[in-house]
């Protein structure tokens, strides 16, 4: 069967509203997620992957919840596994469908991702991730694997590793 670009977008939006009322369908009308457990999801997301996996069996919205360490320092799961260049967990949260970023790009050396985002947004390299780290500290973190974007961000002048988030 053939539609038309019109027909196909008017599915899409249908289909996205559809799922948009599942993942809240769990949740009353203006209840919001336990902050206790959201930091400990997140500080799990640091060095405890049996944790993460069995917090998110038990709470599936916690996958892009964020924590609010201080002062607008945001940070999710994913973000936590990022920054301390815990791979293992960063790919699963990814296969669970963790909203991905540049600075878990930097982490695992997507090039492809790197380069054309802060070639349209330059002042990226410069932005702060969860508790200051920057695109320079993610790519550290990646190791062997990211390299080329290290090197790639210290030619566009990148030095810093973390900056002061206050």
């Amino acid at each position: 069967m053939k539609i038309n670009r019109i027909e196909f977008l008017r599915v899409a939006a249908l289909g996205g509203i559809t799922i948009g009322q599942s993942v809240y369908s769990n949740f009353q009308d203006g209840e919001k997620l336990n902050a206790t457990l959201v930091q400990d999801f997140v500080g799990a997301g640091h060095r405890d992957m049996d944790k993460v996996k069995s917090m998110l069996k038990e709470n599936p919205n916690l996958i892009n919840a964020a924590h609010d360490w201080q002062k607008g320092d945001f940070e999710t799961c994913l973000g936590a596994a990022s920054h301390v260049g815990y791979k293992e967990l960063a790919r699963w949260l990814i296969e669970q469908g963790a909203q991905t970023n540049i600075f878990t790009a930097a982490l695992f050396g997507r090039m492809e991702i790197i380069k054309p985002m802060l070639e349209y947004f330059p002042n990226t390299l410069h932005a702060k991730g969860p508790h200051g780290f920057t695109l320079l500290h993610h790519a550290i973190k990646g190791g062997e694997e990211a390299l080329e974007v290290k090197s790639y961000l210290e030619s566009l002048g990148a030095t810093e590793t973390k900056l002061k988030i206050y």
